[in-house]
């Protein structure tokens, strides 16, 4: 089976079934990596890093080991359909949309809190909006597009190491006093691992909107974000989008003073199901671009 197939049957499965509601397996990794958290902690880079490698190393080294066996194509679409979560991600942003259109904001609040991790007891309708716009994008790289990216590179053992990390990242890459040591090598290794599929994202949403707009907001914006792989998505995005993002923020009871990424109006309502949009014309191309560039490496194969 090509991996052009594998990618867009892992897809419709997602669209199919959704995110497992009982026994997802990234959910029993982040229980496990909590007893190994318990087990381990100390806030020290080398405690971290022996963390990370405990419960990445078996886990890789098991999917490569089943990779190998014959007919693999089966679970390579069962994993990377684990690994993705581009329905889930469009249920929970169109429920935040839902109850703005309703006006109700005390349930998009609540609603936006299941997508990102700041403080959103008093964002007003804007806020929410602008929160829920920002995780779209941003989830569309984290949690869709660098899963496919590291399955065409490496797999599903590609595909299974990097949503590990990025499950730690999520975990422990924080920078408090808390985790400023301990969470210091899944942040890194997550960064490193975002490094391609965050600029592949920014291209393809570029290409796939308001692309002067997006590249110049790219350019300019990009590495100003916080996290150096965010900041190209976001602000690409945006652009693509014409819409302002970013902008003062509570996290953790602490006002952050973020840049403005994008350019244009603030995101109303709307704008949220246009974001998803974005996500679903990325993902046309990256099937076309996956299924082009299977088959010219097939003629390379037969002409050698």
């Amino acid at each position: 089976m090509t991996i052009t197939l594998i990618v867009f049957s892992a897809l419709l499965l997602d669209a199919w079934l959704g995110e497992p509601h009982r026994f997802h397996p990234l959910v029993g990794f982040g229980n496990l990596a909590q007893a190994v958290e318990c087990w381990l902690y100390a806030n020290t880079a080398i405690r971290g890093l022996v963390a990370v490698l405990l419960l990445l190393i078996p886990l890789t080294l098991l999917s490569t080991l089943i990779a190998s066996l014959p007919w693999h194509w089966m679970s390579d679409v069962l994993l990377l359909y684990l690994a993705i979560g581009w329905q889930s991600l469009g249920i929970h942003a169109r429920r935040v949309q839902s109850a703005l259109l309703a006006e109700n904001l005390l349930e998009a609040r609540q609603q936006v809190s299941r997508l990102v991790s700041r403080d959103t007891t008093l964002l007003d309708h804007g806020g929410v909006t602008k929160a829920t716009v920002e995780s779209v994008l941003e989830n569309g790289n984290d949690a869709i597009f660098a899963a496919i990216f590291w399955f065409v590179v490496a797999g599903a053992p590609g595909t299974i190491a990097y949503r590990l990390v990025n499950t730690l990242d999520a975990m422990w890459g924080y920078r408090n006093d808390h985790y400023c040591h301990f969470g210091w090598a899944a942040a890194r290794l997550d960064d490193a691992l975002n490094y391609l599929p965050a600029r592949l994202t920014a291209l393809s949403y570029a290409i796939t909107g308001q692309m002067h707009c997006a590249l110049k907001c790219w350019k300019t914006q990009g590495s100003i974000w916080k996290s150096p792989n965010a900041g190209p998505v976001m602000a690409a995005g945006a652009g693509s989008l014409g819409v302002s993002l970013g902008g003062p923020a509570w996290y953790h009871g602490r006002l952050e003073q973020r840049p403005i990424l994008g350019q244009g109006h603030t995101p109303n309502a709307n704008d949220i199901e246009r974001a998803l949009g974005l996500i679903r014309r990325t993902l046309l191309l990256w099937l076309m671009v996956i299924g082009v560039g299977e088959w010219f490496a097939k003629q390379l194969i037969l002409s050698a």
